[in-house]
């Protein structure tokens, strides 16, 4: 256990890991074993800790036997660094045959070691005792060694973060979560849980999945009306006849002056006889399949007595906390009812979503410049073990490419600026899929041209359409436009997409209207208008979108841990 009185543990890592001349490993804070990445990632390669004894896990990349058959040589990883620790392990601590099978998890006990001259490795351990192996069959484990397709991986989600790629990818996924975090607690935000479920829709685009129980319900009941069938009218009238007749008992006994005592049993009969003919006129009345009211789906018998659906975005309830708090921001799920089939749409996917008060358009373009900017310093101060790994399998730009966009300033386009630059590309021979005119919402083909040919640098388009963007963004005074922006970087186009808020609540509440959106639903959102409105803004950031542009992969079902798109939900 650590001593709560010494530095703290990390403090610690970072100085075993980083000063070449410490002597000592660190064991794992709530594990009997030693990190492979508190080894092998120090400077010196582990080979300052020649001569230590630790205790190691992980599962085995590559094992084959040696001089005939009297040890192994195994490449074992844990998860906790894309390196390997080279394991040499002797016949005599154990049946080598079940040691080297790729997928194999052993924990052994050993002593580092410095390998021969010239080995690629820097330390290995040479195994003393094997404690643990969880063996594998190599006819029928999924993942052979072999270099393996993403496509053919995403069959095999729960067994895929054993390959190198998911791995790496998790790690910078991790990464750039914690930084994250760190960017938005430093500037003095608050983390606010929004709710996965909603009954608003904040893009107003209708393609959101709904949450519902009369599907379920309507088949519970089905089963159990098959079991127990709903009362006859015969038996509805025994019942009322048999109300009556107790009525009648309760009222001759009254009539006759009897005891309480005998009365006041008479009276319970009577309950107990309403309470039966009660139940049965209810259960009369039960009938199969979706609930209708007047010809439609009667969401009143829903769970939450109305429509509701999983979230397309938190921005609209943290909101409310911004226009309390001022800055705050949330970071979970969100889903999109979309069949699409491209390699940039998931059906789950996260979203980063500040909101902060008393802030314009410009405060929040420096806000998101300054986060897009921060994310990937992180990740090259953080990660580069993981994005050199990147670069040498996938997209050999984009570690510069993080460079790039952390050193550089972003280039700010109003959006008229933007299109003529597209239109002037068409008049000297460029050709989009895609038609280029004043009012078009640009498409990723557009993104990508302004930001990767013509400026070749981050770009931040501002003052959109107003018929093109959400009815909560503020509507410029040229009545044309509204106040939003967009972040474009290369590989991705779009990465952030954000704007000031309207605050006024004549203003929002004719943009609702305009939208073909029922005020009902808004009315809360509008109570923040009513109620002290301040002036607000804010963006959204697609975090799969993110690790796409950092890593340089093509497509975003690879960087999530588990995909959702149409037609695939595995596990």
């Amino acid at each position: 256990m650590a001593d709560p009185s010494g530095p703290p543990t990390d403090q610690l890592a970072a100085t075993s890991l980083n000063d070449a001349s410490s002597s000592h490993v660190l064991k794992a804070e709530f594990s009997d074993r030693f990190t492979i990445r508190s080894i092998i990632s120090r400077p010196d390669g582990g080979s300052g800790l020649a001569g230590q004894k630790v205790r190691v896990g992980g599962w085995v990349k590559t094992g084959r036997k040696a001089d005939k058959d009297a040890f192994a040589f195994l490449e074992l990883n844990d998860g906790s660094c894309p390196g390997n620790l080279q394991v040499i392990v002797e016949a005599s601590l154990g049946d080598l045959g079940q040691l080297v099978p790729t997928g194999t998890c052993i924990v052994v006990d050993g002593e580092l070691k410095l390998p021969p001259a010239g080995a690629k490795q820097k330390v290995e351990l040479r195994a003393e005792k094997v404690l643990h192996v969880g063996p594998v069959d190599p006819a029928k484990y999924p993942l052979p060694k072999m270099r393996l397709t993403l496509e053919f991986l995403r069959d095999y989600v729960h067994l895929r973060p054993r390959t190198n790629t998911i791995s790496a990818i998790a790690r910078i996924r991790n990464a750039l979560a914690y930084a994250t975090h760190t960017f938005f607690q430093k500037h003095g935000f608050l983390y606010v849980h929004t709710p996965i479920i909603t009954t608003s829709d904040c893009e107003g685009a209708g393609e959101m999945f709904q949450v519902t129980t009369l599907f379920s319900e309507a088949e519970k009941l089905e089963k159990e009306l098959l079991e127990n069938p709903p009362p006859s009218e015969a038996d509805i009238e025994a019942a009322r006849a048999l109300v009556k007749e107790k009525g009648d008992v309760v009222s001759q006994l009254k009539s006759s002056k009897a005891s309480k005592q005998e009365i006041s049993a008479s009276v319970d009969e009577l309950k107990k006889a309403k309470e039966s003919l009660s139940k049965l006129e209810e259960r009369s009345k039960l009938r199969p399949g979706i609930p209708q009211k007047d010809g439609k789906t009667d969401y009143t018998r829903d769970f939450f007595a109305r429509q509701a659906f999983l979230t397309v975005s938190g921005q609209l309830q943290v909101e409310s906390f911004a226009c309390s708090l001022s800055s705050v921001y949330t970071f979970g799920p969100t889903f999109r009812a979309e069949h699409s089939h491209t390699t940039r749409h998931l059906a789950e996917f996260w979203m980063v979503e500040p909101e902060f008060a008393f802030a314009d358009l410009e405060d929040n373009m420096n806000c998101a410049e300054a986060y897009v900017k921060f994310m990937c310093q992180w990740l090259l101060d953080n990660c580069i073990d993981d994005m050199e790994f990147m670069a040498d399998k996938f997209d050999k730009g984009c570690i510069d490419r993080l460079k790039m966009v952390a050193s550089t300033p972003f280039v700010r386009l109003s959006y008229t600026e933007a299109v003529e630059i597209l239109e002037d590309a068409v008049k000297n021979g460029k050709k989009f899929d895609n038609e280029v005119k004043w009012g078009i919402d640009l498409a990723s083909e557009h993104e990508r041209y302004l930001t990767e040919v013509k400026v070749q640098k981050p770009v931040i388009v501002y003052n959109y359409p107003k018929e093109i963007k959400a009815f909560y963004m503020r509507l410029n005074d040229d009545s044309k436009t509204v106040a939003a922006m967009d972040v474009l970087v290369p590989k991705v186009g779009e990465l952030v997409g954000g704007s000031q808020r309207e605050e006024r609540y004549d203003v929002i509440q004719k943009r609702i209207k305009e939208m073909g959106l029922p005020l009902e639903p808004y009315e809360w959102y509008l109570d923040l208008r009513r109620y002290g409105t301040v002036k607000h803004s804010g963006f959204g950031l697609g975090f799969e979108r993110m690790i796409l542009f950092a890593t340089g992969l093509d497509n975003i079902r690879d960087v999530i841990p588990f995909p959702r798109y149409p037609g695939r939900a595995d596990l």
